[in-house]
């Protein structure tokens, strides 16, 4: 039995952004695979209490330099983006109605989207700005509009995030071994352990 990493994230996190990129790279090393789960930060922080770092200056500051050295070990671009934080909503439905209706284009999807918000620091919430970015990445934005206003995407990405938080996620990225939970980029070490 292949093992999994199961992968709960929001692209509006750069936590998550730094994992995406390594996160391919330790599974296949394990004979593994990822279990991508798409799931709304700010649901999870509602329904938690939990709040972004960025919010509390000191940890805020701290995070921004934290993140900039994970990006130089990993030897990954990494732009803090100055619209900081973005409303992901649409953004995350599109992903979850992708994965449900085309799974083949979901990553490519994700990857275009995380590059515009994290290396290019563009503004993801203006939908001018996001139809330009998955135009340019090939997707059709109207396409993507009509996924994200899906009343069915809308519940299943409801539903998506109501699991997560009742599984312990309080933050993204986290990600499951088995039944081992480890929160944040800064945790793959154990995460590449579990899956030894």
């Amino acid at each position: 039995m292949t093992r999994a990493v199961e992968f709960f994230f929001d692209v509006g996190s750069p936590a998550t952004y730094l994992a995406w990129t390594q996160l391919p790279g330790i599974v296949r090393q394990a004979g593994a695979e990822i279990e991508y789960r798409p799931i709304l930060l700010g649901g999870v922080f509602q329904a938690t209490g939990n709040r972004s770092p960025m919010e509390v200056p000191a940890k805020g500051q701290y995070m921004q330099d934290d993140l900039q050295r994970y990006a130089r070990r990993y030897g990954v671009p990494f732009k803090h983006n100055p619209f900081f934080p973005v409303n992901t909503l649409a953004l995350m439905r599109m992903v979850l109605g992708l994965q449900l209706r085309e799974p083949q284009r979901m990553v490519a999807f994700v990857d275009a989207v995380l590059r515009a918000m994290w290396v290019d620091g563009r503004n993801m919430g203006d939908p001018a700005v996001v139809g330009a970015v998955l135009r340019e990445a090939g997707f059709d934005p109207e396409q993507m509009l009509a996924l994200a206003n899906d009343p069915a995407i809308k519940d299943d990405l409801k539903v998506a995030t109501q699991e997560a938080v009742q599984r312990g996620v309080f933050g993204a990225p986290t990600f499951f071994v088995g039944g081992e939970m480890f929160w944040g980029q800064d945790r793959l070490d154990f995460v590449k352990e579990a899956l030894q």
